[in-house]
């Protein structure tokens, strides 16, 4: 049960949020304690919460902080530091811990942890019936997440460049679906597993692909792309889509793979004149344009952080986290993560989604996309592939991701005490009472501050910022909170995540009569 306040509401208000959290963050910035902070010092502490300083949303902030720093060459003042948040409501929602990943630093470092585990394994190979694909240095290893926040986190070997290969397929799918729409769509193309290899000959009962996820169905898919246009002018319009889904950023184009590829694609050759003799495709369909044009679908080439800032934008019902701009429609979106969820990787599908159950498209330069939906999206890239041609290190890390995490579809409907729910600040379960009894503290409220502790809340609880009801009421000069907390022997020199300390903070704000208590109470 949430705590019920006489008070305006803590999840709004946030504890004075901008005399308080703000100014806080402010002076732990500051590192020379002259009442500046450096525009860097500012970004290096922002990026703990996801945000980088590339991040298109802070462009104009970050040129009134550097304008302001070559002005005056010692930073920005806390006026207009306070200003500036208060007119950026990224910043406003990072500092007040409402990102979808409140404690992003700590899921880093379970990431991070992950990652470590999951580097041991040296199982596969990288592909080896494309040429290109079988030089690839088999150790490279990159994990990249964006959360529908535009949170970022990159590790490992992620500014290397790789190919698509089937991973576009589901983006093909979403192209084709925004264009004709699904009852269109799925006239060429089937909605079930086909419980064969990825590139069997074998069509559904109706003589169509079983899904766009499958060689079969992403040569479908191709065919359907804007058909009236030059092939040109339709490559352009994938690429396009890429850059909308990546946040414009830099995506290119693998010439040697395009050609390695089509060069030993006899499979998919036979596959099209298979489907065209079942009569799949729409009329006046050039064969040997729509394969070429599938084959460079496939040797588009970024890096993990852009394929992650892709998933996000699935994850986030078609819209990209970072620019705002609304790529697919939700009902695209959702139509593509049902698939991605029953037929993304290969012959292993169904085990996936029965033990791990997100969705998820891999592809055979060891690339996976990775949506959670309504959380965040993530990229993972090893190019060793298990007998099933999916990454060997990315299905670990989706296993172990899935085992440390609650992300199954269905995790919501048991108890799993065992996982953790990054969504909730610290990972705590009472942080409304913790808040409340933070937001108590600062305006001096004991009758709110002993209800609270009649629930079995801990006085000794801190925020998202390491904040105590100590620390709040120190820095509010709230004398009479003091004196109840110190006769409830709580810890006095509890460090917040800047550092500060209760008696800090009382002197900070020149509140003597705290001060002399402090120190008598930790013997300074």
């Amino acid at each position: 049960m949430k705590t019920k306040l006489t008070k305006p509401n803590p999840k709004v208000q946030h504890i004075g949020f901008k005399n308080l959290a703000l100014k806080g963050f402010f002076d732990a910035i500051d590192i020379n304690k002259e009442g500046y902070v450096s525009p860097q010092n500012f970004w290096n502490e922002l990026k703990t919460y996801g945000i980088l300083e590339t991040d298109v949303r802070l462009k104009d902030i970050r040129s009134t902080f550097n304008k302001a720093y070559l002005q005056n060459k010692k930073g920005i003042d806390f006026e207009l530091f306070s200003e500036s948040i208060d007119q950026s409501v990224l910043l406003t929602k990072t500092l007040r811990g409402e990102l979808v990943i409140p404690d992003f630093k700590g899921f880093c470092n379970e990431i991070i942890d992950i990652y470590g585990e999951v580097e041991q394994n040296m199982g596969g190979a990288v592909a080896n019936y494309i040429p290109q694909l079988a030089r690839v240095n088999p150790e490279q290893f990159a994990v990249s997440i964006c959360t529908i926040d535009g949170q970022r986190f990159d590790y490992g070997d992620f500014n290397k460049n790789f190919c698509l290969q089937s991973t576009c397929k589901p983006i093909n799918y979403c192209i084709a679906h925004e264009e004709l729409g699904e009852e269109k769509i799925h006239k060429h193309i089937g909605r079930e597993p086909s419980g064969r290899s990825f590139n069997e000959m074998a069509l559904n009962n109706d003589g169509l692909p079983h899904n766009p996820l499958i060689n079969s169905g992403a040569i479908m898919c191709s065919s359907l792309i804007d058909r009236k246009s030059a092939i040109a002018d339709r490559f352009d319009m994938v690429m396009n889509t890429w850059s909308e889904l990546t946040g414009d950023d830099d995506i290119s184009f693998n010439n040697s793979v395009y050609l390695s590829e089509r060069q030993t694609a006899d499979r998919n050759f036979a596959l099209a004149y298979f489907m065209s003799e079942k009569k799949a495709f729409p009329e006046n369909t050039n064969l040997i344009e729509t394969l070429e044009f599938y084959f460079q679908c496939c040797s588009i080439e970024l890096k993990s952080s852009s394929m992650a800032s892709a998933a996000a934008t699935l994850a986030n019902g078609g819209v990209n986290p970072s620019s705002g701009k609304k790529v697919f429609s939700a009902s695209t979106a959702k139509n593509c993560l049902s698939l991605m969820n029953s037929c993304g990787m290969y012959d292993f599908s169904g085990e996936y989604a029965f033990k791990i159950g997100f969705p998820a498209k891999s592809g055979v330069s060891g690339a996976m996309l990775i949506v959670i939906p309504n959380v965040m999206g993530i990229c993972v890239w090893s190019p060793n592939l298990d007998e099933l041609g999916n990454s060997v290190r990315g299905v670990e890390f989706s296993k172990r991701l899935g085992e440390r995490f609650n992300f199954h579809n269905y995790d919501s409907l048991i108890n799993n005490d065992e996982k953790i729910d990054p969504r909730k600040k610290k990972y705590e379960n009472k942080i409304d009472n913790v808040i409340g009894l933070i937001y108590a503290a600062s305006h001096g409220d004991i009758d709110e501050i002993k209800k609270i502790e009649a629930k079995g809340i801990d006085l000794n609880s801190a925020d998202y910022d390491g904040r105590t009801a100590l620390h709040l009421a120190a820095s509010e000069g709230q004398q009479e909170v003091v004196d109840y907390l110190i006769q409830r022997n709580v810890k006095g020199d509890l460090k917040d995540r800047w550092g500060g300390t209760p008696i800090k903070d009382a002197k900070r704000g020149k509140h003597t009569g705290i001060i002399n208590v402090l120190s008598a109470y930790l013997n300074e």
